[in-house]
């Protein structure tokens, strides 16, 4: 799985959402694609430490553990995963405005591995490697990419 700590990779997911545009439509699910942009924009902030999710009770955290793998794994993401309520998003976003914001943080990211040695704690799938970090974080981008057609 590529990583968006790859100079490649990074320069990938650059140009693909680059040649979003305002009027992409989704090949799959509800959101429409400014929606998309603050969704992807969310969890690189938890990532990044600028945001908090509330954490699951024990339970679930215990379940989302054994699915945390297919975060980073080599398989893309089926079409109509659920998705945490915190990352649902309803309102309409200026498209621009949202791009650029997802691209700053992407930028932020991609130049930020080491704030992810030798691992960090994510609020519902538990520790992660800087590699699965950057992993889930190009595995996330791609899908919703690939939702608007980029």
């Amino acid at each position: 799985m590529k990583s968006i700590f790859e100079e490649n990779t990074y320069n990938e997911i650059k140009n693909r959402l680059e040649n979003l545009n305002e009027n992409a439509t989704a090949n799959w699910g509800k959101m429409n694609v400014e929606q998309m942009l603050e969704h992807c924009t969310k969890p690189i902030e938890l990532a990044l430490g600028e945001s908090e999710i509330k954490k699951p009770n024990w339970l679930k955290k215990s379940l989302f553990k054994l699915v945390a793998p297919s975060l980073y794994n080599d398989k893309p993401w089926k079409q109509g995963l659920p998705t945490a309520k915190e990352y649902i998003i309803t309102d309409s976003i200026n498209f621009n405005d949202q791009k650029e914001k997802l691209k700053s943080k992407i930028d932020k990211m991609s130049q930020s591995k080491d704030y992810f040695e030798p691992s960090k704690e994510h609020p519902y799938f538990g520790t992660f490697t800087a590699e699965q970090w950057g992993k889930s974080a190009y595995k996330h981008l791609d899908h919703h990419l690939r939702q608007f057609g980029v």
